[in-house]
């Protein structure tokens, strides 16, 4: 079935990428962006969007690697010290005077 009619993508293609992504690199993200630079094209209008993802997420080999799960738990306060320690900030610290 042809998903995208301006860069003439079929779900054959898309799920094809998904495997070749998946077999080149088991931990790999794989977003819309990189199938369509696995098949040589970029989106034009962005119509073909919620098909194409549809179609992506119905592959067997789309899933998120199990050592890849679960980073978006992490605490409230490793993201907003972005792995810092306690204290980098100076005024954090107190005064040094």
């Amino acid at each position: 079935m042809m998903i995208c009619h301006c860069m003439s993508i079929s779900d054959h293609e898309i799920r094809a990428a998904v495997d070749w992504m998946r077999a080149s690199d088991p931990e790999t993200i794989i977003t819309p962006g990189k199938i369509y630079r696995a098949l040589g094209k970029r989106a034009d209008c962005g119509g073909c969007l919620p098909l194409f993802l549809d179609t992506m997420r119905k592959c067997d080999s789309l899933e998120v690697p199990m050592n890849l799960r679960g980073l978006r738990r992490a605490s409230a306060q490793e993201r907003r010290n972005e792995g810092r320690s306690a204290g980098y900030r100076i005024s954090e610290r107190g005064s040094a005077q």
